[in-house]
C-alpha cells in the first residue's frame, strides 16, 4: 500500500493505492470520502481480506487530506474528472466506484460522464439531490463560524457527532481538525452547497449499485437514497447499518465490507 501525489489536470491529488503494481486489467475499487473527512476513512477496506483480491484506491478531493483546494471554483463534475485523470494515469480502463456523502456525489457524475468506464457504484450515505434549502442555511452557518472562530470546540464537537456519531473515531477527528487549521471553507464549501440535482438523470446510470446507509444517519434521510433505489436500474434495496452514523465505513466497517464482498463480484 503506497500513498502518493499525482498531478491530474494541472492540479495535484493526493491518493492511496492497495496495490500499484498490480495490473492495470485487475479488478479496481475507487472511494471517495466525505466532506471534512479524507481518504483514511476507508483505513479498514485496505486492512481486509478484499484488498488481496482487489485493487482499492482511496483519493483526497480538493481542498481535503493532502490535496489542495485552489483558487478557482470547481462542482462535482470537475471532481469526477478529477476522478477519471486520476484512472488514466493509472491506466485503469474500468472500475468500481464509489464514496460516502460527497464522494458519492462525485461517483454518480463519473458514472454519467462515462459509463463505459463505470463496472458498478458504492453509494454510501449519499443522495443525487442538491444541497436541501434548510440543509444549505445550516451549513453556511456552520461554515461562517469556522472561518470566524476557527475550529472551536463548541462547533466541530457537534459536527463530529453529526458525521461520525458517538463513537471513539470522533475524538480523533476533532483532533485532525483542531491541529490542522486549514479546513475546507472556500471553493469546496460553495461545491456541496451549490451542488446541482442529478436525480433526472439517475435512469441512465444501469451499472449494478449498491446502496447502504447507517440507520442513525442524520445527515440524510432514508427517502433520498430510496429514491436512488427507484430509479437506477441496477440498484437493489437500500441496506441499513443499524446504529451507524453518516460515516459508517469509520464505525461499522465490518458491516461494510460484508456488504461489498457480496456485491463486487456482481461487478466483474
Amino acid at each position: 500500500m503506497e500513498t502518493r501525489e499525482i498531478t491530474v489536470g494541472g492540479r495535484t491529488l493526493s491518493y492511496t493505492d492497495s496495490a500499484p503494481s498490480r495490473p492495470s486489467t485487475a479488478p479496481t475499487l475507487v472511494l471517495g470520502h466525505g466532506y471534512f473527512l479524507d481518504r483514511t476513512m476507508f483505513s479498514a477496506v485496505f486492512e481486509s481480506s478484499l484488498a488481496h483480491s482487489w485493487r482499492i484506491i482511496a483519493w483526497d478531493a480538493r481542498g481535503h487530506g493532502n490535496s489542495p483546494e485552489g483558487e478557482s471554483p470547481f462542482d462535482y463534475w470537475d471532481q469526477a474528472r478529477d476522478v477519471l485523470g486520476l484512472l488514466d494515469a493509472l491506466k485503469v480502463p474500468q472500475a468500481v466506484v464509489g464514496g460516502v456523502s460527497q464522494g458519492g456525489f462525485t461517483a454518480l457524475r463519473v458514472a454519467l460522464l462515462a459509463p463505459q468506464r463505470v463496472r458498478g457504484l458504492v453509494l454510501l450515505d449519499t443522495e443525487a439531490q442538491a444541497c436541501d434549502p434548510h440543509d444549505k442555511v445550516v451549513y453556511a452557518g456552520m461554515f461562517a463560524g469556522l472561518a470566524e472562530h476557527g475550529p472551536v470546540e463548541g462547533i466541530v464537537v457537534p459536527l463530529s457527532r453529526q458525521l461520525i456519531g458517538e463513537h471513539p473515531a470522533a475524538h480523533a477527528w476533532i483532533r485532525n481538525w483542531q491541529r490542522h487549521y486549514s479546513l475546507p471553507l472556500g471553493a469546496a464549501a460553495q461545491c456541496l452547497l451549490e451542488r446541482d440535482d442529478v436525480s433526472g438523470r439517475l435512469g441512465e446510470i444501469t451499472c449494478p449499485a449498491l446502496l447502504v446507509r447507517g440507520s442513525e444517519d442524520q445527515s440524510l434521510p432514508r427517502s433520498r437514497m430510496q429514491l436512488m433505489s427507484e430509479a437506477m436500474p441496477g440498484a437493489g434495496e437500500v441496506h441499513e447499518i443499524p446504529g451507524a452514523g453518516h460515516s459508517p465505513t469509520i464505525t461499522h466497517p465490518q458491516q461494510v465490507l460484508t456488504l461489498l464482498e457480496s456485491f463486487l463480484p456482481r461487478t466483474v
